[in-house]
């Protein structure tokens, strides 16, 4: 995701300590695992910790440091085939649902073409340049996309170790109290006319822009997510096996897959459980469903007699929201109970994931983040318990195709006034 040409001019000296940051919280990310586990490709849509340590590497080399710094030389060319993602103009690249048999350059390797690329960064950010407003720009850029990745890098580490039978724990168990069960209640929103998107201020992505206006039907939004206590009442009541509150793709993925509950839940002495990044847990009944796609919320949501918000109505109701919930920096890993608005999960909206209206990607092959890939994939609000809080923003779009599973994801139910 990437922003525009036109986006704001970033504060050099908040962009040093922003990228030393990031690269420390990726590694920190990393120490825990062995070098096997550095190699582990789970799925196509996954990427092992290894690539998403080198690709990171790779994005401030190719678009930072090759134009800006003529006089850099890279460890290995052959690195710009391997980590390159799906940038075309940026040429060749490793398939993608072979990332995992790159069993060389060893992990060893790849950390030490990360010192050298953030070394070169730093050198560069320090210069008194010309050009230096462009290059912080690009750096701040670079430093986001690499928030994505560690995000990325945690999700695909627990689809990659749950196939562990061995039920591994990447960390140490972490026992939550019980929380007080609270029941679901609507607000009110009046709806009207509302402004969607980016409004200017800091760091976003182009596919938040430009800010426009809409109008809104009065709503009503639940006033906490959907959690586990209530999926499991949709399970037990048939959800899975009623095929009218389905739609109908999602009927036929979810017979083809299989899918009866949630991604990592199974059930044992009568008790549900479920994988996590700390091991199997007891699946926490007050805290937020998460692992579901969009087309299971979609029939939760039917079945509930209700449905899911649009991201417009989910961006009004929680643009004067203050962020502050369960983000990655808490280090828990799991959703949490008593989460707000923010944090948690990832919630669905019935959104389609589309360009705004006078929308225009950049130029070069850093505009090609988000633009091809607006076709097929739903919109998701809010953060997870896996992203970044600096991520963060009441603008801030994310989106997967409806099917996929292995993020963070939930949901909130809406309702017509």
């Amino acid at each position: 995701m990437l922003p525009t040409a036109r986006s704001h001019a970033p504060d050099h000296d908040l962009i040093i300590p922003l990228f030393d940051e990031v690269r420390t919280r990726t590694e920190q990310l990393a120490a825990p695992l062995t070098p096997e586990d550095a190699m582990l490709q789970s799925m196509e849509e996954a990427s092992p910790p290894k690539w998403h340590l080198a690709h990171t590497t790779w994005f401030f080399e190719e678009f930072v440091l090759k134009p800006y710094l003529p006089s850099y030389q890279t460890p290995d060319d052959r690195f710009a085939f391997l980590f390159n993602s799906y940038y075309v103009q940026a040429g060749p690249r490793h398939a993608r649902d072979k990332r995992g048999l790159i069993s060389r350059p060893a992990l060893r390797e790849v950390m030490s073409y990360r010192e050298h690329v953030t070394e070169a960064i730093s050198a560069l950010l320090c210069s008194n340049r010309s050009d230096r407003d462009d290059i912080a720009a690009l750096v701040e850029l670079g430093s986001h996309h690499e928030m994505q990745h560690q995000e990325l890098l945690v999700t695909d580490l627990l689809h990659a170790l749950s196939c562990n039978p061995l039920l591994v724990a990447y960390r140490p168990p972490d026992p939550v109290p019980p929380a007080a069960e609270t029941e679901m209640g609507f607000t009110h929103h009046d709806g009207g006319l509302v402004e969607t998107g980016h409004k200017g201020t800091g760091f976003a992505y182009d596919c938040e822009q430009p800010r426009h206006q809409g109008f809104l039907e009065p709503y009503r939004l639940a006033d906490r997510p959907v959690i586990n206590r209530d999926w499991i009442a949709f399970i037990d009541d048939g959800g899975y096996t009623t095929q009218t509150l389905w739609l109908n793709d999602g009927w036929a993925i979810c017979r083809k897959q299989d899918w009866d509950t949630p991604l990592y839940w199974w059930r044992q002495d009568d008790e549900w459980w479920s994988y996590t990044l700390r091991g199997a847990q007891p699946v926490l009944l007050d805290a937020p469903v998460c692992h579901v796609s969009y087309y299971e919320a979609d029939a939760f949501a039917r079945w509930a007699g209700a449905r899911l918000p649009s991201e417009v109505e989910w961006e009004a109701a929680f643009a004067d929201t203050a962020i502050d919930g369960n983000f990655l920096e808490s280090g828990a890993l799991r959703p949490r109970p008593e989460g707000g608005a923010w944090g948690d999960i990832w919630e669905w909206t019935k959104s389609p994931f589309t360009s705004y209206p006078g929308f225009r990607p950049p130029e070069g092959a850093i505009g090609e983040y988000n633009g091809k890939f607006m076709i097929n994939q739903m919109v998701l609000r809010g953060g997870s318990c896996a992203t970044p809080v600096r991520q963060m923003r009441p603008s801030y779009r994310n989106f997967f195709y409806p099917q996929h599973r292995w993020q963070m994801m939930g949901l909130r139910l809406a309702q017509n006034a």
